[in-house]
């Protein structure tokens, strides 16, 4: 298993790799959203079609403001306030999001809009701000199989292909919901 620590992890997303790292309730999948040969790495480990789109992972309301800007008041208050009023204890909401001239069309897929988390784990929190941007956020598992919830798990999915970061889950028992902030419709309940 290659195991690395914070620094270790912020080189290799730097360097166009993948990374598996613990989320809020699986392993995740990740890379630097802007390197697309990274992305595409990640598309053939999982045998998943680009259209279906990703998450992004951010530390910090801060760094998503210009995608929020656009939203109606009341319901960027309502999206904001589902990440504020959050911890690693329970459940995190995906929030899909208006898309902006900077986000890759690979990101999003087919879709018109782009899926974003503001995460509450720790560890997630500091790759991101040690990274200093978002970070791709899908599950750590081949289409079709379930997705890891061990570093061993990752191991024996992807056998030496990327690094794990050594950390630990959170203590949701569940992946995000995803909710569309200009519909209101929930996508993944």
């Amino acid at each position: 298993m290659n195991s690395v620590d914070l620094d270790q992890a912020i080189a290799c997303l730097k360097q166009g790799n993948v990374l598996a790292y613990p989320t809020e309730a699986v392993w995740g999948l990740g890379c630097d959203p802007a390197q697309q040969q990274a992305f595409e790495k990640i598309l053939k480990l999982k045998q998943r079609p680009i259209e279906k789109g990703v998450i992004l992972l951010s530390e910090s309301i801060a760094r998503i403001e210009p995608l929020l800007s656009i939203l109606d008041p009341d319901i960027r208050q309502q999206v904001v306030a589902s990440w504020q009023n959050s911890n690693d204890q329970q459940r995190a909401t995906t929030w899909l999001l208006p898309i902006q001239p900077a986000i890759p069309t690979w990101i999003y897929g087919k879709h018109d809009r782009v899926a974003i988390r503001v995460t509450q784990h720790p560890l997630c929190q500091q790759l991101c701000a040690a990274f200093d941007g978002m970070v791709v956020s899908t599950s750590a598992n081949p289409a079709g199989s379930t997705p890891a919830k061990t570093a061993q798990q990752v191991a024996n999915y992807f056998s030496g292909q990327i690094s794990i970061l050594s950390g630990n889950l959170g203590h949701s028992p569940e992946p995000s919901r995803i909710l569309d902030a200009v519909t209101g419709q929930l996508i993944r309940a």
